[in-house]
């Protein structure tokens, strides 16, 4: 199996030995807890702009040698759903583009391995219009997870009905809704590659969705695939500032910024709610791993985070 280590193994050996210690905000739960069997547990997995990173970085690398690929991450993920099967693996964008692979085979490497990894969704990024929209489209025939974004419109483009707002997956009986959005195109991307997709604010969007999942549709816990950027100096629009705009959302798992976390970030939404912001990097260098515990009631209980460099 290939090596990796814990960005916090400390604090994950504690939690798991069931002390008190307190993780990313999060109490951790003991042993007769863990126990219980009227807990479920979901470990949500996720990536961020893996930009075409199908080998390990070569040994000679000034910052990241023989760390990340496509490989290495399918070992961790075999290792961890032996220690729970209950598993959601996402991703936030921006699969393509980056080495050699992409240049070759136009994304299709890249969604033949996410599928044989049972990559469960994805939205999309601004790099994954590099070859253009019908590129997008043409390459979705060698995936077998969802896409899924809410505030791009593409309904005179070719990924019209292949795009959907939102999904949701039963995960041995915990309900969990996922939604997408992305950032604006205009500016960032060529117009003739992503043609005519409009966009829209997501702010309005994201939290008309999340309440469709949350209170019409009942899902225990909503999930945001975010490619807006974790946070900028001026006034942009990143998920930072969108969080404690947002209702109905307990998790944004975000991208486009390459913004390594080793914990999500822990705000207040509208309601004043918490809202967890997390990020793993880029090119497949970090795993992000969040276990949630929920009741019998599909109350959530307790959740901790633990994002593995690869």
């Amino acid at each position: 199996m290939a090596e990796f280590k814990y960005q916090n193994r400390r604090d994950f050996l504690k939690y798991f030995i069931g002390t008190s210690a307190v993780l990313a905000g999060f109490p951790a739960l003991s042993k007769d807890v863990l126990k219980n069997k009227d807990l479920s547990h979901l470990t949500i997995l996720y990536t961020n702009d893996i930009h075409s990173r199908i080998e390990p970085f070569p040994n000679n690398d000034p910052k990241f040698a023989n760390q990340g690929g496509f490989a290495r991450r399918a070992a961790v993920i075999n290792e961890i759903k032996k220690e729970n099967d209950n598993i959601l693996l996402l991703d936030a964008g921006d699969i393509f583009q980056g080495t050699p692979y992409f240049n070759l085979f136009s994304g299709e490497v890249e969604y033949k391995l996410m599928s044989m990894m049972n990559y469960d969704a994805t939205t999309i990024g601004n790099h994954d219009f590099d070859l253009g929209i019908d590129n997008i489209t043409k390459q979705m025939a060698h995936a077998n997870f969802a896409f899924i974004n809410c505030n791009y419109n593409f309904s005179n483009t070719s990924l019209h009905d292949k795009i959907v707002p939102y999904k949701i997956f039963n995960k041995q009986g915990i309900k969990i809704g996922v939604l997408g959005y992305g950032i604006e195109l205009e500016g960032l991307v060529d117009e003739k590659m992503y043609k005519e997709t409009i966009y829209q604010n997501p702010i309005p969007i994201a939290n008309s969705t999340a309440k469709l999942l949350k209170q019409d549709l009942g899902c225990d816990y909503v999930i945001a695939l975010s490619h807006l950027g974790y946070s900028f100096p001026d006034k942009k629009l990143c998920d930072i500032s969108m969080a404690p705009e947002t209702e109905n959302i307990d998790l944004i798992i975000g991208g486009h910024s390459h913004t390594f976390l080793e914990h999500p970030t822990k705000l207040l939404n509208k309601a004043d709610k918490e809202v967890y912001v997390t990020q793993v990097g880029w090119a497949g260098i970090w795993l992000g791993k969040l276990d949630l515990y929920f009741s019998h009631n599909s109350k959530k209980i307790s959740h901790n985070s633990n994002n593995r460099k690869i």
